[in-house]
């Protein structure tokens, strides 16, 4: 079940969501079936990702995305998608990600959340 947010978190969100793009799990899941080069990006804390994860997918924590991006990712062309647990942190990242000067950004509405809805495949580490 989807945590409830605060109404201060929300607005900051949706904020943010006026200035990225979205994608959903399905047009996610298409690019990595048909072998769409991209970085999969996950946002989440650490031991979310350990938990599992989206197949291919990196983990820059939301803390530290800022910090480690321009040494992980170089080119700020490099096509990007960003996921989180349902598409909040993904967006605000992605928003800071575009401050920084990446232009290729896209933020996965729903998250993780909806890519177990699809019984889409995960992994581990």
């Amino acid at each position: 079940m989807a945590p409830q947010h605060s109404p201060r978190f929300l607005r900051i969100v949706e904020d943010a969501r006026r200035r990225v793009k979205e994608t959903n799990v399905d047009e996610v899941k298409n690019k990595i079936d048909r072998g769409d080069k991209f970085l999969l990006v996950d946002v989440r804390e650490e031991s979310e990702f350990a938990q599992d994860h989206l197949p291919g997918a990196i983990h820059l924590g939301r803390g530290i995305i800022e910090r480690d991006i321009e040494e992980r990712v170089p080119d700020p062309t490099t096509s990007i998608v960003l996921y989180c647990g349902g598409g909040y942190r993904s967006a605000l990242a992605a928003d800071n990600l575009q401050k920084m000067g990446y232009t290729n950004v896209l933020s996965m509405d729903s998250g993780i959340r909806g890519w177990r809805e699809k019984a889409y495949p995960l992994t581990k580490r």
